[in-house]
């Protein structure tokens, strides 16, 4: 009982200091920007602490943080290994293949109107399929290994990157375009010069969201088949012998990989779009 007491006054001080420093004159420098998600992130990891000790919560319902980080402090080789098999070969190269190829797809689309009645419905119809039900065939297709993983993931991105494009090189108006015909310039011109700087935003907003999407799909394919490393094959071989501090310690590790991941790409976007009202901000 006094554990749960502490972890209740512990939250409630917290959220007073977040509470005056929102709402204080320097809101917006970078220290209490920083400082709010950090005191927040830390009350919540000390009260998750203190409810599982006071409530004696078992580890095979909730490990507590201590737990996980002896997990992870003790496993670095093996999380290593599956973090390696799973980010960098199987989601890292299918987002980049899955990217790169929607990039030019959209390009291709922009140049042949046409293709756009007749490719963007087909796109949206694999896009909705369920990645439970593609991930198995892929496997089957291309092997165990870290290829059927990028593959997952190359359809898992493909799609939103190549809609964010799409609608990113149609952003310029009639006059913008109009203007550069008068200047008689070629389409090439017009593209690299008006049409690209312009479709940036959508751009990094479709690469922003397949960081996420490459993740998830290179783990969840790791479900239907893998060699014995990864973190999917990891998760569900653990969850089988009710390691869950393992478990979480691979949940862990994916969140901080996914979280990096975006950050580089949000950090890329803001010194490529440093023009954009969004950045200028």
């Amino acid at each position: 009982m006094t554990l749960l007491l502490i972890a209740f006054a512990i939250w409630i001080a917290a959220s007073y200091v977040n509470v005056m420093l929102s709402r204080s004159s320097a809101h917006k420098t970078l220290l209490v920007r920083f400082l709010v998600p950090f005191i927040f992130g830390v009350t919540i990891f000390i009260v998750w602490e203190l409810l599982v000790r006071g409530l004696n919560i078992p580890m095979v319902i909730l490990p507590s943080p201590s737990v996980i980080a002896t997990k992870l402090a003790s496993s670095t080789g093996i999380l290593w290994a599956d973090f390696f098999q799973t980010f960098v070969k199987g989601a890292l190269t299918g987002y980049i293949m899955g990217c790169g190829a929607a990039f030019l797809t959209a390009i291709l689309i922009d140049r042949v109107p046409f293709l756009q009645l007749g490719l963007l419905p087909v796109g949206n119809f694999v896009a909705a399929l369920p990645i439970v039900g593609i991930a198995p065939i892929l496997v089957m297709w291309f092997g165990f290994d870290w290829q059927s993983k990028a593959a997952v993931v190359v359809i898992m991105v493909f799609f939103p990157m190549l809609v964010n494009t799409v609608q990113g090189l149609s952003a310029t108006d009639h006059m913008q375009r109009d203007l550069m015909k008068t200047y008689a310039a070629s389409y090439r011109d017009t593209l690299v010069k008006l049409r690209l700087p312009a479709a940036m935003p959508f751009i990094f907003n479709g690469l922003k969201i397949s960081t996420t999407s490459a993740l998830i799909g290179a783990i969840v394919a790791e479900f239907f088949g893998s060699p014995i490393v990864g973190m999917g094959f990891r998760i569900s071989t653990e969850v089988g012998k009710l390691g869950l501090d393992m478990v979480w310690a691979e949940i862990t590790v994916a969140a901080i990989a996914g979280s990096v991941f975006y950050g580089a790409v949000a950090a890329i976007e803001k010194g490529v779009t440093f023009w954009h009202p969004s950045q200028r901000g």
